[in-house]
């Protein structure tokens, strides 16, 4: 089992497979499911944007029902990382993506509980001022 971490979020992958390349290749599904991006006739595709791809490119990013991830980060220029082992995997934002989420100066919604276990979502103080202090022991 893999997991593969993209958008904000941990997929545990069980239909993958390392190839001898040392390629993440996961069933079409999957990828969906973990980051979005879905094969059509025009390309592959997340949301409404599709990236067309040439017949050479498309033999070297799909088999089948399976996709080569890596591949296709490396194709859009996107940071993609494992560990040693290859079973934990992170599929990064583009350099575009990442800019704009911070000319925005919006911090990412994430939720926490309170001392007395009450959630607390950042979305919900939307508008409002906010003192986030954080710690770590490192």
């Amino acid at each position: 089992m893999k997991v593969v971490l993209a958008a904000g979020r941990a997929i545990e992958i069980t239909n993958q497979e390392t190839r001898p390349d040392e390629q993440l290749w996961m069933a079409a599904g999957d990828l969906r499911a973990a980051s979005g991006w879905t094969l059509k006739p025009e390309g592959l595709c997340k949301d409404e944007t599709c990236v067309p791809l040439a017949a050479h490119t498309l033999e070297d990013l799909v088999d089948g029902d399976a996709i080569n991830v890596s591949g296709l980060w490396e194709h859009l220029d996107r940071p993609i990382l494992h560990d040693a082992d290859h079973t934990t995997w992170i599929l990064g934002e583009s350099a575009e993506d990442r800019a704009r989420k911070l000319d925005s100066l919006e911090a990412p919604d994430f939720t926490l509980p309170d001392i007395d276990g009450k959630p607390h979502s950042l979305s919900d103080y939307r508008g409002k001022k906010v003192l986030l202090a954080s710690w770590a022991s490192w």
